[in-house]
């Protein structure tokens, strides 16, 4: 058979650019290019998507179900595999009780169908409060803040990148990552058009990343002051008369007020930045004739970053351009669920051991290590793990790979025998991305124009489940059904039907359940979103399953449109500008003004050819510029006597690592990649040959954002000297 040209969505990062594939007669991808059909993506390809194949067909990947044999694995079959998953969860809860349950799930299953639709049955069937995601790890303050102001944490304004004067871009380098809780493929090719018709681009970053250079003006700030600096530029807004808020609020008078301590004299020392240049920040905006701020993880991973997320919306609304074109404006994905009955509330329980705030339904990763190691009513013992390394991603890595080792019970779904997965006793893999369907359910809702495509199946199963079906028979057999039935009996297909059925009820539609088309019934559960949706037949609009199988290369549903009030679920009806919760944690910023300032931190480094922990595992994607090194500006390494190595020790750990020295990193920071540190007993034989050091080692899980409980990475006191 000859090579056949196949479409799908890359599903590597946030950027959700079409791809094109050419498969061989074995069903392995020959090629990789972006598909200039795409009206979102237009073709663009970064080394991440050219790698698609490479990681598809990855030799180390697991392709059976291994059980713990000793030190090693033992291949196993499916059935065999949730037999000791049922027998050994059931003995830990009949022991230890429902509570000594955990789960925790990592980044890429934002990006899969399965992650969307089917991990909710796993977490219900484990009956725990123990739940952990990456979102801790990454974006949970921008979360919180979004709850709290609009009423629905995932009513997240982006920027509108394709209509905006002037961009002011905080703690975020797109040119590396493709852009994070703001979906937009081709992120170089959206800032070099906004310059390009005049627009003005404004990169504030303790680095002068590739992202600074592109842009027109780059400022360094001191890691974890962009509280400060946003509060100094809310303080000029109101005492030079700049506000003009152009949607309906609540609390302009408190945020005035809480505005008044931080001028921009008082924030220079904190900063780094000198207060004509936070003066001129604040007039610009003002003037421009539409702007918008932009912050991420370089701001979320810090100690206030509940309240720098606050301050980036806070700006956006005093300007006048929330919710207005070339402003920052709110997605309409073409399957978004169902939305909010009652305002977020954050902190509805703690964890049990440092009394840590629950957010969305989940705890701080920052407390797993302590629910693992500390003894009594509610110790994790069990452990389930989906796609999440996060002896790697976590705080104080080192203390969490010791807790994982003394577990009573772990079961892993991933592709690989990693740093975390080498602890399990059961590992189950899910299939090829080519076999697997693809829909961005969460990464569409923050996409800068609304567009929708989906991707079914490239390639059968050939006798294996899908992800899906992995997730919902990890579900039957955690509560004890590990021989649940098949077809319409399958874990599966019950499911999905509980979900269709009471999404028809809710909807008043119950007698159109045979109108649902599909090839399985999770696609008639994306069917049923889709026509419920805002584009969708069944709500005055043409789209549907058939829609969207129709127009492979994507379809574009048009630039953002404002949404407010209708999104709100604020008990106001307004946008909240001054939340108690928000207000509560502005003394502790304040007194922040007067704390002396560490010689060296260290923050995190995106890099272009990594995503996290798991793409290491490809030689072409390590090397080079994606090296674990330890970025210092040249006159600290001279002053501190340093040589081709360093210790770097924090109040966590300490490392030796290569020394990098560049005048891209402002004096007084370090900074160490993310996701490295791999062990030589995993599977992964180049990662463990570029292992790297890991720089959550430094990371202390003690230290958090006081409101989303997220872990502190940026801004880490640290002391460097040579090895």
């Amino acid at each position: 058979m000859a090579p056949r040209t196949l479409l799908r969505t890359c599903p590597l990062c946030e950027a959700v650019c079409g791809l094109t594939l050419t498969l061989d007669d074995t069903d392995r991808v020959l090629s990789v290019r972006g598909d200039r059909e795409d009206p979102f993506s237009k073709g663009f390809l970064c080394p991440k998507g050219a790698s698609f194949g490479k990681l598809d067909d990855d030799p180390d990947l697991v392709a059976t179900p291994l059980i713990r044999d000793g030190a090693g694995f033992r291949a196993a079959g499916w059935d065999e595999a949730f037999d000791l998953i049922a027998a050994r969860f059931a003995e830990v809860v009949a022991a230890h009780g429902s509570g000594s349950t955990g789960i925790y799930l990592g980044n890429p299953n934002a990006h899969t169908v399965a992650g969307a639709l089917h991990l909710p049955a796993l977490i219900r069937a484990l009956s725990t409060r123990h739940i952990y995601t990456a979102s801790t790890a990454d974006q949970m303050p921008k979360q919180v803040a979004a709850g709290l102001m609009f009423g629905d944490p995932l009513t997240v304004p982006v920027p509108d990148l394709d209509r905006t004067d002037y961009l002011l871009m905080l703690g975020a380098n797109p040119l590396e990552s493709n852009g994070s809780l703001c979906t937009a493929p081709d992120f170089p090719g959206r800032l070099k058009a906004l310059r390009a018709r005049g627009g003005r681009l404004v990169v504030v970053d303790p680095r002068a990343t590739r992202t600074a250079a592109v842009a027109d003006e780059h400022l360094f700030i001191r890691p974890g002051a962009d509280a400060y600096l946003l509060f100094a530029v809310v303080h000029v807004l109101f005492a030079e008369e700049l506000v003009d808020v152009r949607v309906e609020v609540e609390g302009l008078d408190e945020l005035r007020a809480a505005a008044q301590d931080f001028p921009p004299d008082a924030v220079v020392a904190r900063t780094g930045i000198p207060a004509a240049t936070i003066r001129a920040l604040a007039r610009d905006l003002a003037a421009a004739p539409t702007a918008a701020v932009y912050a991420r993880i370089g701001t979320c991973t810090a100690e206030f970053g509940t309240l720098t997320q606050w301050l980036v919306d806070a700006v956006n609304a005093l300007t006048g351009n929330l919710d207005s074109p070339g402003g920052a404006m709110f997605a309409a994905a073409a399957a978004g669920g169902v939305q909010r009955s009652r305002p977020f509330r954050p902190g509805r329980w703690t964890s049990r051991v440092r009394g840590l705030p629950e957010a969305m339904g989940e705890l701080p990763v920052a407390t797993l290590a302590d629910e693992i190691d500390t003894p009594g009513a509610g110790q994790i013992k069990a452990l389930v793990t989906v796609a999440g390394n996060p002896v790697l991603s976590a705080p104080s890595g080192d203390r969490l790979d010791q807790g994982l080792a003394g577990l009573s019970f772990m079961v892993s779904v991933d592709r690989y025998v990693n740093e975390t997965t080498r602890h399990a006793d059961v590992i189950l893999p899910p299939p090829r991305s080519v076999q697997s369907p693809h829909f961005d359910f969460a990464l569409l809702q923050f996409a800068v124009r609304n567009y929708a495509r989906y991707s079914p199946p490239l390639v059968a199963l050939d006798g294996r489940p899908s992800e899906s079906a992995v997730i919902a028979r990890l579900a039957a057999a955690v509560s004890g059904q590990p021989h649940a039935g098949t077809g319409a009996e399958s874990p599966i297909a019950v499911v999905d039907e509980l979900v269709i059925a009471g999404m028809l009820h809710k909807a008043g539609m119950s007698e159109r359940r045979d109108e649902l088309t599909g090839a399985d019934t999770t696609e008639q559960r994306l069917d049923l979103m889709v026509k419920l949706g805002p584009y969708g037949e069944w709500n005055g609009g043409d789209l549907s399953l058939k829609t969207l199988l129709d127009n492979p290369h994507g379809i574009d549903l048009g630039p953002l449109r404002p949404r407010l009030p209708g999104v709100l679920r604020t008990a106001s009806g307004r946008v909240e500008l001054a939340p108690p919760q928000l207000l509560a944690d502005v003394p502790r910023l304040r007194d922040g003004l007067m704390a002396s300032t560490p010689e060296m931190v260290l923050i995190g480094r995106r890099q272009l050819r990594s995503n996290n922990s798991w793409m290491h595992n490809i030689a072409g994607l390590v090397g080079g510029s994606n090296r674990c090194t330890l970025q210092i500006h040249p006159d600290d390494a001279s002053r501190l006597g340093l040589g081709e190595q360093a210790e770097i020790t924090s109040a966590a750990g300490s490392l030796t690592v290569q020394v990098e020295p560049t005048p891209t990193i402002m004096p007084g920071v370090v900074s160490l990649p993310h996701g490295w540190g791999h062990a030589a007993s995993t599977t992964q034989s180049v990662a463990s040959a570029t292992a790297g050091v890991n720089a959550n080692v430094l990371t202390d899980d003690s230290v958090v954002d006081a409101i989303s409980g997220t872990a502190v990475f940026n801004g880490v006191p640290v002391t460097v000297g040579p090895a």
